[in-house]
C-alpha cells in the first residue's frame, strides 16, 4: 500500500491551497478527485462553443496571497452592476434603494411601512432581522420572497450568521434618493468584479491545478482514521501521515468508520442546498446585464448570469449566454429536468429577453452541493462534527469543509491554512 505524506481529499479550490502550502514547504501531497477533472466548483464545461461555469463566479479578491496567483491570469475587469426582475419590472440593485421604476402608490406605499419598521429587532431569524431593517411591506415584497428561492428555507428558519457585508443595511436617504431618481450609485459591497480572459472562471486556478499531482476518478468509500488509510471506490488504498478533507462535513462522517453515532447524527443536521443549472446559448447577441436576481416566485430560477458578458471567450462570435441557477434543499432531486427547462423559457419571454427560436443550447446539470444553510442553531452540530474530526487528526477546509458561506477566495486561503 503506498505511503503519501499529505493526503488531500477534493480537488477544489481549498484542496489546490492545501496542496500549494504543502509544497512551499517541501512537503508530498497528493489530491484525489472523485470526478475526471479538478476545478470542483469552479470547473467548466463546453456546448457547441458556448462555455459555461458550475455557477457563477466572479473575483473581488483583495488578500496578496490569492492576488499573486489570480493575477498571473490575464484578466478582464466589469463593474458591480446588476439588476432585479420583480412582476415585470427591472430594477437595480439592491431594489430598496431603487424603487423609482414602480408606480407611484407602490413606492409610497413601501416607503410608509419602511418608516414604520420596528425600532428592535423581534427574534434572532434571519426574517425578524428583514423586517427590522426594511419595514413589513419592503422586507416581505423582496427579500423574504427571494430567501425561499435562494436558501430553499423560510427565512423564519434561518440565523443571521451569514450576513456580514451580503445584505445592504437600509437607509433612509439611499431609499428616497432611489424612489425619486433612477439616478441612484452602486451600493455593491465591492466596486468591480474580475474574470478571465480566456478558459471560464478556471483558469484563475489552472497554474494551481498545472502544479499539484492529483489522481481524479478516486472516489472515497471509507477513511480508517485508526489505521491512517483512505480507501476509494476503484479498490485503492493509500496511508496518510496527515489527511486534509475539503469533502462535505455530512458525508465525511459517514465515510469515517471510528465516527461516534452521535458524531454521525450531527452530520446529519447540517444541510446544504443543491443546484440545477439551466444553461442557454442565443445565436445572437441579446444579452447584456453581467447578472440578475428575479423576484417572481413561479420563475424557479432564483437568479442568472451571463457566460458571454463575463468574457466574450464564452460564446462563438455574434452570439450569446445566460444560466440560470434554480437552489433546492438538501441533495435530492426535485425537479425534471424538462420542466426546469420549459419555466426557464417562460422566463426568458416574461423578462422580455428571447424568445424560444432564439435558443440553440438548452442544457440542465445538477450540482448536488450549493450552499451551506444557515439554519437556526446550524452552529452546534457542525461545530460538534469539526472538534470531532479535529481529534481524529482530520484537517477540514473550503466551503464544506468548514460547513461555512465562503468565496473563491476565502476558500483557497482555507485550504492553504489547513496545512501546517
Amino acid at each position: 500500500m503506498e505511503q503519501i505524506d499529505i493526503v488531500i481529499l477534493g480537488g477544489g479550490i481549498a484542496g489546490l491551497g492545501a496542496a500549494l502550502k504543502a509544497r512551499e514547504l517541501g512537503r508530498q501531497a497528493v489530491i484525489f478527485e472523485a470526478r475526471d477533472s479538478a476545478g470542483g466548483l469552479l470547473d467548466n464545461f463546453t456546448i457547441d462553443g458556448f462555455r459555461f461555469d458550475h455557477a457563477v463566479h466572479l473575483s473581488f479578491a483583495s488578500e496578496p496571497k490569492v492576488r499573486e496567483i489570480f493575477d498571473r491570469t490575464p484578466y478582464l475587469t466589469h463593474p458591480a452592476d446588476s439588476t432585479c426582475f420583480d412582476d415585470g419590472y427591472w430594477l437595480k440593485h439592491p431594489v430598496q434603494n431603487n424603487l423609482f421604476p414602480l408606480p407611484a402608490e407602490q413606492r409610497v406605499a413601501l416607503i410608509k411601512s419602511f418608516l414604520a419598521r420596528p425600532d428592535t429587532v423581534a427574534g434572532d431569524d434571519y426574517e425578524s432581522w428583514l423586517r427590522h431593517q426594511y419595514g413589513d411591506a419592503l422586507a416581505e415584497r423582496y427579500p423574504i420572497r427571494y430567501t425561499r428561492k435562494y436558501w430553499a428555507t423560510p427565512a423564519s428558519k434561518l440565523s443571521t450568521a451569514w450576513i456580514g457585508n451580503r445584505m445592504r443595511r437600509a437607509e433612509l436617504d439611499e431609499i428616497l434618493l432611489g424612489a425619486l431618481t433612477a439616478d441612484t450609485p452602486n451600493t455593491y459591497y465591492t466596486k468591480e468584479m474580475r474574470y478571465p480572459q480566456a478558459g471560464g472562471y478556471k483558469a484563475f486556478i489552472q497554474p494551481l491545478i498545472d502544479q499539484s499531482e492529483i489522481r481524479t476518478g478516486h472516489t472515497v468509500t471509507a477513511i480508517d482514521t485508526a489505521a491512517k488509510v483512505v480507501h476509494f471506490a476503484n479498490g485503492v488504498q493509500v496511508g496518510y501521515g496527515a489527511l486534509v478533507s475539503t469533502l462535505p462535513l455530512p458525508v465525511l462522517v459517514q465515510l469515517a468508520r471510528e465516527a461516534p453515532d452521535a458524531v454521525r447524527q450531527a452530520g446529519a443536521n447540517l444541510h446544504a442546498t443543491s443546484i440545477d443549472l439551466i444553461s442557454v446559448g442565443f445565436d445572437k447577441p441579446l444579452v447584456r446585464d453581467l447578472w440578475f436576481y428575479i423576484y417572481d416566485e413561479d420563475i424557479l430560477a432564483s437568479r442568472a448570469y451571463s457566460p458571454s458578458v463575463k468574457s466574450p471567450d464564452n460564446a462563438p462570435p455574434g452570439c450569446s449566454s445566460l444560466q440560470f441557477e434554480i437552489y433546492n434543499y438538501g441533495t435530492g432531486t426535485v425537479h425534471d429536468p424538462a420542466d426546469l427547462k420549459a419555466n426557464t423559457l417562460q422566463a426568458l419571454r416574461r423578462m422580455g429577453i428571447a424568445d424560444e427560436s432564439d435558443v440553440v443550447v438548452l442544457d440542465h446539470r445538477r450540482l448536488p452541493y450549493g450552499n451551506v444553510i444557515f439554519e437556526q442553531g446550524m452552529e452546534e452540530p457542525r461545530g460538534a462534527v469539526r472538534a470531532w474530526a479535529a481529534q481524529a487528526g482530520i484537517a477540514t477546509c473550503g466551503r464544506f469543509g468548514e460547513w461555512d458561506y465562503l468565496w473563491s477566495n476565502q476558500s483557497l486561503l482555507s485550504g492553504y491554512n489547513a496545512v501546517t
